[in-house]
């Protein structure tokens, strides 16, 4: 199978750093870079991403969201000064779904929740208790007596 670059948000900028690629295992035949931040798309922009814009053409809509776990084609990956300023073509509905980028960071609480859920996984697993396995009454279904 060739090997194909990856459309859209995955390709380096120009003027910036190359990316090591390797074959995609999602059978795409794809190249994802490895080790590599996603930016921003929009041109001379090397910026990190932190939304997601997608065109729904039927509906004549354009939908900024919080940025996609992964890069897809016909997606575009905007920084925080570029979603703030995007603007759908005319007659188009923008839906503005992402939060401001620069509340996002996390709370106290997060980070409590996250350090709790880190020592609930790294408790061991207590053994099963000694003694007979339990059994485990099944009951039959009726029998017709015809």
């Amino acid at each position: 199978m060739p090997l194909r670059l990856a459309p859209g948000p995955c390709m380096s900028a120009p003027g910036s750093m190359p990316v090591s690629l390797t074959l995609s295992t999602e059978g795409d035949g794809y190249a994802r870079p490895v080790g590599a931040s996603r930016r921003c798309t929009r041109s001379a922009c090397s910026q990190p991403a932190v939304a997601t814009l997608t065109y729904v053409y039927a509906d004549q809509t354009a939908v900024l969201g919080p940025l996609a776990t992964l890069a897809e084609p016909h997606t575009y990956d905007l920084c925080a000064d570029h979603s703030q300023r995007m603007s759908a073509p005319r007659g188009w509905n923008v839906l503005r779904l992402a939060p401001d980028p620069a509340t996002i960071e996390p709370t106290h609480d997060d980070l409590l929740a996250l350090a709790d859920a880190v020592r609930e996984a790294g408790r061991p697993v207590p053994p099963p208790e000694p003694g007979p396995p339990a059994l485990h009454l099944v009951k039959s279904p009726p029998v017709s007596g015809d």
